[in-house]
């Protein structure tokens, strides 16, 4: 079993409203090169959570962190004009929430983080720190 340390949270950078799918995400993460979707959780406009990598394989969402981290990516994360914007539905923060709480359940050892704490990005286009208490401040 992989050492688990972060909950890293990502957005599909994909305009408000548009569904897209774990099958989707898969193909377009194939296209770069990687071995299959890169993210072990997908969280659709409604609500609903569908596993992509399993967890216990290294995810391919965040460089230099995959090997001891969990990626959770929500679709969305564009305004109608195709700028960062928080556009999480209501049922995808309240499916976040959840899935998070009981990720830190299974490994009480980690810490929440966004995608930009670690990139030159806008992502997950939401404040993580303010969202999640269990984010680690020395970051």
């Amino acid at each position: 079993m992989r050492k688990i340390d972060k909950i890293i949270i990502h957005c599909s950078a994909t305009k408000a409203g548009r569904h897209f799918t774990v099958e989707d995400i898969d193909r377009w993460h194939k296209a770069r090169g990687f071995a299959g979707i890169g993210y072990h959780y997908v969280i659709y406009l409604d609500g609903s959570v569908h596993r992509g990598r399993p967890e216990d394989q290294t995810g391919a969402h965040t460089q230099g962190q995959n090997s001891s981290s969990v990626g959770i990516c929500y679709i969305g994360g564009l305004d109608a004009e195709g700028k960062p914007s928080d556009t999480r539905t209501e049922a995808q923060k309240s499916s976040l929430i959840n899935l998070v709480d009981d990720l830190e359940a299974k490994y009480p050892e980690a810490k929440v983080y966004g995608h930009c704490e670690f990139a030159a990005k806008a992502c997950p286009c939401f404040d993580v720190k303010k969202e999640f208490r269990t984010v680690n401040s020395e970051q």
